[in-house]
This record gives C-alpha cells, sequence and structure tokens, in this order.
C-alpha cells in the first residue's frame, strides 16, 4: 500500500477551489448584509448551495478515489476519476450562476451533477468489487 498521491494533488486542488467558492459566499453575504441566510438574494443563495453542494460530495468522492489509489488502481484511472471530479466542481458553479433553462445552465448544473453522482457510484462500485474480491487488503 502507498500513499495515495495523486489524489492529494487534485485534492490540493479542489481546496483552493473550495476556499474560492467560501470567499464567494463571504463577499455576497458582506454586500448583502446577509450573515446568516441568504437575505433573499438569489446570487448569495447559488452560491450558498455551490459551496455546500461541494462539500456533500467531494469528501465521500476524494475518500474512496484514495482507497482505491491505495489498493493499487492504476494511475491513469485515479487521475482519471479525480480528473472528472476537478470538472465537474468548476462547471456547477458556472451553471448555477446561468438562468435556468439555458445551455450554460444545462452544461454547467446538470452536466455537472451527472458526473458527481456517476462517480459516486463508479467509486462505490468499484470499492465493493475490490472488496468482494479481496482486492482491497
Amino acid at each position: 500500500m502507498h500513499m495515495p498521491s495523486i489524489t492529494a494533488g487534485y485534492l490540493a486542488i479542489l481546496a483552493l477551489l473550495y476556499a474560492v467558492l467560501a470567499l464567494q459566499v463571504i463577499r455576497l453575504r458582506r454586500s448583502s448584509r446577509a450573515p446568516f441566510s441568504d437575505g433573499g438574494n438569489l446570487a448569495l443563495h447559488n452560491a450558498i448551495r455551490v459551496h455546500a453542494n461541494f462539500m456533500e460530495y467531494v469528501p465521500i468522492i476524494t475518500l474512496m478515489v484514495a482507497f482505491l489509489e491505495m489498493a493499487g488502481a492504476s494511475p491513469s484511472r485515479v487521475h482519471l476519476l479525480m480528473a472528472a471530479l476537478l470538472l465537474s466542481r468548476l462547471i456547477h458553479p458556472l451553471g448555477m450562476s446561468a438562468a435556468a433553462g439555458s445551455l450554460r445552465f444545462s452544461i454547467g448544473r446538470a452536466g455537472g451533477i451527472f458526473i458527481t453522482i456517476g462517480l459516486l457510484i463508479t467509486c462505490a462500485v468499484t470499492t465493493l468489487s475490490r472488496i468482494s474480491s479481496g482486492g482491497m487488503n
């Protein structure tokens, strides 16, 4: 077993993205004078949801990919999984800031969550498959 250095590199990039999302929420809270909720500001509401959505999915997917990497998954597979996660987390905020029904909305929001849910399922099934075949020991 080795340290999941590929996953760690992507996680560092994702952490920087998370910081940007947090700073966006802080900026909008200050400009809206809404320290606790969204104050009825749609942009702030969307920024809060983007920030929360990131935190709802990134940790569990990253953890599963790290386990797969430590269990010997190929570097190309780990890069593919983590690059897809990074892509999904980059396009999701773009969709959330677009008008509902627009192409940007569809690609960003729907595409981002489609990739994310696909990764969640792929990582879970792969992990369960490796465990059942003794490949995670």
